[in-house]
């Protein structure tokens, strides 16, 4: 059950980082990165790459396929609402997620390098990207423990 959680703390934390203020950009992010269904997309792509890392999967193991669309739509939710979109997100904050799994720097590097890939998979341009990473790696001192 740990590493689920551990799944949709990270996922989550990514999401929450996507907050960007209406003077550094005159759209929201939400909109540059193309709304819900662009975002979706992105999701999923990510979410399958993090199930199947071999240095990830252990977040996974027991999951099943209903738990892992609940991570899937807490990510489309948690990215939605941080990026200006009209979603909410229900989920617990990024250090509650991921207190005690002891998420190592390796893994942080992995599951980022995954969410990278997706976004240059669906051409996410250079700003929206840096934008969304930026807000992703502000979050790394709450998911990181070791």
């Amino acid at each position: 059950m740990k590493k689920i959680i551990f799944s949709v703390l990270l996922a989550v934390t990514f999401i929450m980082s996507l907050n960007v203020s209406k003077s550094q950009a005159q759209e929201s992010l939400y909109k540059r990165l193309g709304g819900y269904d662009a975002i979706a997309a992105v999701v999923d792509d990510f979410v399958p790459r993090l199930v199947t890392d071999q240095m990830l999967s252990k977040y996974f193991v027991g999951a099943s396929d209903e738990s892992k669309m609940r991570i899937r739509q807490l990510l489309v939710d948690q990215i939605c609402a941080a990026s200006g979109g009209p979603c909410v997100y229900i989920g617990r904050t990024m250090k509650q997620s991921h207190k005690g799994l002891g998420i190592s720097e390796a893994e942080w590097n992995s599951a980022a390098g995954h969410l990278v890939a997706s976004l240059k998979k669906f051409n996410v341009p250079e700003k929206e990207m840096n934008d969304l990473v930026a807000i992703v790696v502000s979050l790394k001192g709450d998911i990181v423990e070791k």
